[in-house]
């Protein structure tokens, strides 16, 4: 319980935040969450515990929701005007998926306060130029601030897991850090070379486009994936594109 209270505290809820809680389990943040937030959406897989859930949490503003978080709509959670404080002990199995569909949703959402695998988190946080940055590092950086708050160790979890856990904030950005002109060619691109990260991205590259321009590009192809800062990532991208559709790329 002091750790679910010390997460309370890192996310700061207010009567008027809308919070959507992925997996609340047994309900033990969802209670200490309930009296302060305007609404508070519960979203449970299990559906064994949504009777207890809904019994526990009568009488507060909490919808207890049976479903997958991965098919969710935010903007129908949300309501009209609404944004979403995303909160939740998230399964390390998905942890990648749940990211990217906040991501995907992100214009509905203010801000993300997630449990997750030590690692994973490390990863989202790692700058360029370190081995642990990667596909995760860029998409989770171009669209918000990431911040690793503190870990959690194993021994407060039953049943006890393998690993450290650590609380990681994602504070979306109004507007992403760079402007990339073709999202999904962007995402593409990042997981075509960092794919293959060993490789220069001239190799890696050869595999996600038809062909090269000859034309010069914004960046040295003879560098590896890791070496660049999502500016660099986002300005090679964004010259690329129009390669991909047969029109005349840009510098």
């Amino acid at each position: 319980m002091n750790i679910a209270r010390k997460i309370i505290e890192a996310i700061a809820p207010t009567r008027d935040h809308i919070v959507l809680e992925i997996g609340p389990g047994e309900g033990v943040l969802t209670t200490l969450l309930a009296p302060r937030v305007k609404r508070l959406i519960a979203v449970e897989l299990d559906e064994r515990a949504i009777p207890h859930l809904r019994a526990h949490l009568a009488g507060t503003p909490t919808e207890v929701i049976a479903g997958d978080i991965l098919t969710m709509d935010f903007a129908a959670l949300a309501g009209v005007d609404g944004v979403l404080r995303v909160v939740g002990n998230i399964p390390y199995n998905i942890t990648s998926p749940i990211l990217f569909r906040i991501l995907d949703q992100r214009q509905h959402v203010q801000d993300a306060t997630l449990l997750m695998q030590r690692e994973v988190a490390r990863r989202l946080a790692a700058p360029h130029g370190n081995k642990e940055y990667g596909i995760l590092s860029v998409f989770c950086q171009l669209y918000a601030d990431v911040n690793v708050l503190f870990d959690v160790s194993p021994n407060v979890f039953f049943p006890r897991p393998e690993v450290t856990s650590s609380l990681v904030q994602l504070r979306i950005l109004g507007t992403p850090r760079c402007v990339v002109k073709d999202e999904p060619f962007f995402r593409s691109m990042v997981r075509a070379v960092f794919g293959k990260r060993r490789k220069t991205l001239r190799a890696s590259l050869r595999y996600f486009l038809p062909e090269l321009p000859t034309s010069p590009l914004p960046v040295d192809l003879q560098r590896r994936p890791e070496d660049l800062s999502i500016e660099e990532l986002v300005s090679l991208a964004n010259a690329l594109a129009p390669v991909s559709t047969g029109g005349t790329p840009t510098t």
